[in-house]
């Protein structure tokens, strides 16, 4: 992770459509609006009449990796596409999806946001098999239990496929000459299916379909595989029921503000959260600021719900790219300066609450906090609109180890003394439960936070 990043990071996006003449542009576009979700890889595979599979995937962004000309040599009326963020994975290009194969004849394709927690088992069953691995991502592993299933039709061999993993997947396939869109049994990561001029469009998020002028439908339900082929849209249930374990996390930080998942606006979500932050963690302040982006829905709330006037103290600029040259002679905070700049007249001589959604390692929010007070803030009070996150996750978010995790082995006084903040408070987990309409947590997982599992993992951490 990067140490100025002081964030979970975000998975994967996929995104998929089947019975369009565009379906090459369309899906660009489609990852375009997914962008948040991956930004280390792209790359999108088409399905032409003759089932045959055309595929372009590179390192870097949507709009870097296709061109026109790139563009228009993936020909079809069926595509999927996937931006990337390494869960399993190293940064390199052969981990870079979709995953295009063939075997007995019929080409496969694949695109996945998730994570499987039994890939050691498998994979050694695999291995003693005899099968060959060019990669180290759980989703190669997938292509080669669909090689190794029962002969049959491609449809029956995913299906048995997908039934020997365990955890996290919210995935895409070009199959035969059908598009599968499948979402495990506990709905750990979002998919979404839509309309667009009679066809069929499947994202991990609807903001997806905004911007393609498509029309939500409804949320790919867990434990359900969509068939998206010549004879329309076919819904199956191939899975065992399992309770619905919705990652929490996607309303707090991941996905995009503009989104509904589950029938709930993000936006309204964590607005929400910080209303319920300010009520549970107020402090006498000035000005409420954000750090930007994706803590500006929860300052909104916090202010309106305190009454402290909300100000932007902190401008992010969107120009920072996934690398750049640091000068010879060391600048403190050079990460965080390239990406946050505070505004002096907002925070001088003035009490500002701070509102973030996490903090990880801490590292960043200590940075901040010595910004904030360079920039002339009086005092600083750190309010986090989640609560302390103590424990990895294994469905599909990169997270550091337990050990590195500063929530885990240190009281909220000692992670306060460490940013430097005058006061720090977390939003208890009853309090984000009410927020994210469930007050009891049923139907989400909340494991980051609470340590509880819904899938078993490969090793308890301790």
């Amino acid at each position: 992770m990067d140490p100025d990043d002081d964030h979970f990071r975000d998975e994967c996006g996929v995104f998929g459509i089947h019975g369009h003449p565009e379906a090459a542009n369309l899906a660009y576009l489609g990852l375009h609006a997914l962008q948040h979700r991956g930004q280390e890889s792209a790359g999108i595979a088409t399905l032409d009449e003759a089932a045959r599979i055309t595929a372009h995937r590179a390192m870097g962004l949507v709009h870097d990796v296709f061109p026109p000309e790139v563009l228009s040599r993936l020909g079809g009326r069926t595509a999927i596409g996937h931006v990337r963020y390494s869960t399993a994975g190293e940064s390199h290009l052969r981990n870079a999806q979709p995953f295009v194969v063939e075997h007995g004849g019929v080409a496969y394709a694949c695109a996945h946001n998730g994570n499987f927690t039994n890939t050691v088992p498998l994979r050694r069953r695999l291995d003693a098999a005899g099968a060959l691995f060019q990669t180290t991502t759980d989703t190669e592993l997938l292509l080669h239990l669909i090689a190794h299933a029962p002969p049959g039709p491609p449809l029956d061999r995913v299906m048995a496929a997908l039934r020997q993993v365990e955890g996290a997947f919210s995935m895409l396939l070009l199959a035969g000459d059908s598009l599968v869109a499948a979402r495990d049994p506990y709905g750990f990561r979002p998919l979404c299916l839509g309309l667009l001029s009679g066809a069929y469009v499947v994202a991990s998020e609807p903001t997806a379909f905004d911007l393609i002028a498509a029309e939500y439908v409804r949320d790919v339900e867990p434990g359900e595989l969509l068939v998206l082929d010549r004879d329309g849209l076919q819904s199956l249930r191939p899975f065992a029921a399992a309770p619905r374990r919705f990652c929490v996390f996607e309303h707090v930080y991941f996905a995009r503000p503009d989104s509904t998942l589950g029938g709930r606006s993000v936006y309204a979500a964590r607005q929400a959260l910080g209303r319920a932050l300010a009520e549970t963690a107020p402090v006498d302040a000035d000005v409420v600021i954000p750090v930007p982006d994706s803590g500006v829905p929860a300052a909104i709330g916090y202010a309106e719900a305190s009454g402290v006037p909300f100000q932007m103290g902190l401008i992010r600029s969107h120009y920072v790219g996934r690398t750049f040259i640091e000068p010879q002679q060391t600048i403190r905070h050079f990460g965080v300066k390239l990406k946050l700049n505070p505004v002096r007249e907002a925070l001088a001589g003035r009490r500002v609450v701070c509102v973030d959604d996490s903090i990880v390692r801490g590292t960043t929010s200590r940075k901040i906090v010595k910004m904030l007070r360079d920039a002339g803030a009086r005092e600083v009070h750190l309010r986090i609109s989640s609560p302390p996150t103590r424990w990895p996750c294994f469905y599909g978010i990169d997270t550091p180890d337990r050990a590195e995790l500063i929530a885990a082995n240190h009281s909220v006084d000692e992670i306060a003394r460490y940013v430097t903040a005058d006061s720090l408070a977390f939003l208890p987990v009853e309090a984000l439960r009410e927020a994210v309409g469930s007050p009891s947590g049923e139907g989400f997982c909340e494991a980051c936070f609470t340590g509880v599992y819904p899938v078993r993992i490969p090793a308890r951490p301790q």
